[in-house]
């Protein structure tokens, strides 16, 4: 025909072209082949093609995203990428999932642009940077940032023509986003007062720089079968949550009697995913601080061999451990070091020194004489360009030049002399901002959202505003720390779990028509560091008007029954236990009279 094709003519046969070659690459046609064996995948993602082979050999069905991730690597199609962005053409959900590999979400339709997720190892940047990141946002997304419970950043409201520009503006601050999405292994954490805290047995920093430069470098470590959380916890005052991580690597004192030599080494834990509800386990092996990227290779790799690549909702590394059993998966990884790994018995493991829940906030001594740390609240994470523009001068001007972002949503400048403190308050305060230790604001957590993520169920970060204020204003005797975690959904990017109150997002039915409006499931008693504790669930569909009164009733409960305030909320619900808790709640006047 001399007509040519339509529009939609021109897409039906795009996509039926791509179908075609996704078919032809995943094996799906190889049956009609004429005997003719498959080649052997060679090259640095053949440990991947190899996994799915295996998958689809022993009759499995690659999920959507292996066969995105076979049909056009998203390293190889990034120029693909790019080109159509800068047209400002939405991507398509193969090509959202492989822009998440440079760090670019397609957010759509809570909003019509890109987030990016930036890599940050152990949380720290320098002033410059900081406010250069400022300047890339105003450039090319929305006026502001958020601070990621992975101690990151996230830049929203990226318009696609901006993508690579932003990305490019990156690289010029001697930064990256590479792998920060997707199946790949997340930014590294690490101890967000790593070299300045008395307390700590180890400096994270050398150890999360060295991991990062690993990852970014080797790209047989990217396209997992889903994504992976790697930490570093010093053992100082201020814990990384090394617990809700795959791998948590934490510094340790060995004693006397062990099988190894007594000193500083790292404990190896495996298989935390707060989400699904479980924290990291100790495998009883314990390494020199210089082996830890060595052995966490050999995990991955046991990990991207074995991990299953046909269901998302069982994919990651938890359940290969729940499959095998911890022994085998270990067995494995030792094989694959062609080594045994030292083991020591808990009672040659000094405990570890207790955290303090305020340390991410006020002002607090370093270990070098003379200087502080002194720790902003941010709401929710939020800052502007025009504030985070300020916060740099104020690193550069009274402290080291450094900007160290926290897991809870925060940041603490370092390097503060004893004359400066006091300008530092002063002009944090200038920008509307606390660097307070008091209430409930300094332990308040909330993901992003529904206003940002397709994904949340419920207005964290507006709804955890609404709780605080209403705390603020109705429990004015709260005298300690207690956290509260708000996450939209079950990926649990608040980490709700671990709070001392955590709520989850749910859409609460309203009329038999099937209304619903936004709510939450409501859990207590979680924990992390010296009391790692996966919550319990007390109640269920709480409309979210109502979640104010119900923490309320929480704290007031907790302040009339507590033994004194040396008693902790989570010490007091372990004490008295979840039930008993949410039945004192239920008796508090805040409830009753709703009731």
């Amino acid at each position: 025909m001399a007509e040519d094709f339509n529009a939609e003519q021109k897409r039906y046969l795009e996509g039926f072209a791509s179908g075609i070659n996704a078919v032809r690459l995943t094996g799906g046609l190889a049956a009609g082949a004429a005997g003719a064996p498959a080649a052997e995948p060679t090259g640095p993602d053949a440990i991947h093609l190899k996994a799915q082979d295996r998958t689809v050999k022993d009759g499995g069905k690659l999920c959507d995203q292996e066969k995105w991730k076979r049909a056009e690597s998203p390293f190889d199609g990034h120029n693909r990428l790019k080109a159509e962005a800068a047209t400002g053409k939405a991507p398509k959900p193969e090509d959202n999932f492989r822009w998440r590999y440079h760090g670019m979400f397609w957010v759509a339709p809570t909003q019509t642009s890109y987030m990016c997720r930036l890599r940050i190892p152990n949380g720290i940047l320098k002033h410059w940077q900081f406010a250069g990141i400022a300047d890339l946002a105003d450039a090319h997304g929305g006026p502001y940032s958020h601070v990621t419970t992975r101690a990151n950043l996230q830049v929203r409201e990226i318009s696609p023509e901006h993508a690579q520009p932003f990305l490019d503006g990156l690289t010029d601050l001697g930064l990256t986003a590479q792998g920060a999405g997707a199946d790949n292994i997340r930014n590294v954490t690490g101890s967000p007062t790593a070299g300045i805290d008395a307390q700590e047995l180890l400096d994270t920093r050398p150890l999360a720089r060295s991991w990062h430069d690993w990852i970014l470098h080797d790209r047989s470590l990217y396209g997992l079968p889903r994504k992976f959380n790697v930490a570093f916890d010093g053992g100082g005052v201020m814990p990384v949550l090394e617990e809700t991580n795959d791998i948590g690597f934490q510094a340790v004192e060995v004693l006397e009697g062990a099988a190894v030599a007594p000193g500083i080494w790292m404990r190896l834990v495996l298989g935390g995913i707060s989400g699904h509800r479980d924290l990291a386990r100790d495998t009883g092996i314990v390494l020199k601080p210089e082996d830890c990227n060595a052995v966490a290779d050999a995990i991955i790799r046991v990990f991207i061999e074995n991990g299953d690549r046909t269901n998302r909702n069982k994919s990651r590394m938890k359940y290969v451990l729940d499959a095998w059993g911890f022994d085998k998966y270990l067995a494995a990884v030792e094989e694959k070091l062609g080594r045994k790994l030292d083991r020591v018995a808990p009672e040659h493991v000094a405990p570890r020194k207790p955290t303090d829940r305020f340390s991410h906030v006020g002002v607090h001594r370093q270990v070098q004489p003379g200087l502080n740390w002194v720790g902003v609240v941010l709401p929710v994470g939020k800052m502007t360009t025009d504030e985070m523009r300020a916060l740099a001068g104020i690193a550069a001007e009274c402290g080291d030049g450094l900007i160290r972002m926290t897991v809870w949503q925060n940041f603490i400048f370092s390097g503060v002399p004893d004359a400066k403190v006091a300008e530092v308050e002063a002009r944090v305060e200038a920008l509307g901002l606390s660097v307070k230790a008091a209430g409930i604001r300094s332990g308040l957590v909330a993901c992003t959202g529904a206003r940002g993520c397709k994904f949340a169920a419920s207005d964290t970060k507006g709804h955890a505003m609404i709780i605080a204020e209403h705390v603020e204003r109705t429990v004015t005797d709260l005298d300690v720390p207690v956290n509260v975690h708000l996450t939209g959904c079950h990926h649990s990017c608040a980490q709700h779990y671990i709070g001392d109150i955590g709520l989850i997002g749910a859409k609460v039915p309203v009329s038999e028509e099937g209304d619903t409006v936004e709510g939450y499931d409501i859990v207590v008693g979680g924990g992390f560091a010296e009391n790692p504790k996966i919550g319990t669930e007390i109640w269920k569909a709480v409309k979210a008007e109502d979640a104010p009164a119900r923490v309320e009733a929480l704290l007031r409960a907790y302040l009339a029954r507590r033994t004194g305030p040396e008693e902790s909320f989570q010490a007091f619900t372990s004490r008295t236990g979840a039930e008993a808790l949410r039945d004192a709640a239920e008796e508090q006047p805040a409830l009753k009279a709703a009731a």
